[in-house]
């Protein structure tokens, strides 16, 4: 990376301020932490300068999770103004939500890149084909279900959230429209949860990567520190902008633009893992 000439770096700099402005925008707007957009655009970068294909998404993955720490905390906060989280769901997860995030970090000490996309593309699919063509009719429920299956759902957006280096939004709005939540409480909620993935998930990825060789300079674990503080200001500054967004927006606009965004993502990784 430190060999590329200046205005090579300086084109993945305006790419990488590019995400972070849509992916602060996005946090706010889906209660997500911004990972759906940045994973992809740091796995595009991170090649460009030439990491190794065998590190490449971990790092991007680990990096984008970094800055869910702080766009999470930065949309929970702006939610919770508005009074939009449910605060009963998210104290019910505060054990449930970190136990999925540590067995995620345990399978991303092991795991290849290659199944870190297919992870990625999979969940991607369900959630986007769900949210494009969702009807009133498809709930699983009135209510959300109790525990033990309460924290068993917990456990799992923890995990999978992990794999996908993102904060819980993605499976945590899937999760509670379908028991009859509305969107945007389902988008506050999930600011939340983001907060109680992010935290454990960024030591996670920076255990699991702790020694590994090819990674970039300034990296701790699978954590490029130059990347993240580059985009952490720009994501802060944008996300109350994605709130205010949410709530302007009706149900339906919300659902279904998410949800093509959603497939687009998916079928980038597909691409990918030809």
């Amino acid at each position: 990376m430190s060999d590329l000439p200046l205005s090579e770096l300086l084109t993945f700099a305006l790419y990488l301020c590019a995400a972070g402005i849509i992916a602060g925008v996005l946090a706010g707007l889906f209660g997500i932490g911004g990972g759906t957009v940045l994973v992809p655009a740091f796995y595009e970068v991170f090649g460009a300068v030439d990491v190794p294909d065998d590190v490449r998404m971990h790092l991007a993955l680990g990096s984008s999770m970094a800055i869910v720490v702080s766009t999470s905390v930065r949309s929970y906060t702006s939610h919770l103004k508005r009074g939009t989280p449910d605060i009963a769901l998210l104290r019910s997860w505060v054990w449930a939500v970190p136990l999925g995030v540590l067995f995620a970090a345990l399978i991303v000490s092991s795991i290849s890149s290659f199944g870190l996309r297919f992870v990625f593309a999979i969940v991607s699919v369900i959630v986007g084909l769900k949210l494009l063509f969702n009807r009133d009719s498809w709930r699983l429920g009135d209510r959300l279900p109790e525990n033990p299956a309460r924290f068993i759902v917990g456990s799992f957006v923890g995990l999978v959230s992990t794999l996908m280096g993102i904060g819980g939004g993605v499976l945590n709005n899937t999760f509670m429209t379908l028991f009859g939540r509305p969107m945007h409480q389902a988008v506050g909620t999930s600011a939340g949860v983001g907060v109680l993935i992010a935290i454990p998930a960024l030591l996670g990825y920076i255990w699991a990567g702790w020694g590994r060789g090819g990674l970039p300079p300034l990296s701790t674990g699978f954590v490029n520190w130059v990347t993240v503080f580059l985009i952490i200001p720009l994501t802060l500054l944008v996300t109350p902008y994605g709130v205010k967004l949410a709530h302007a927006l009706s149900k339906q606009t919300l659902e279904r633009t998410f949800g093509a965004y959603m497939l687009i993502v998916a079928a980038r990784f597909f691409f990918s893992l030809a």
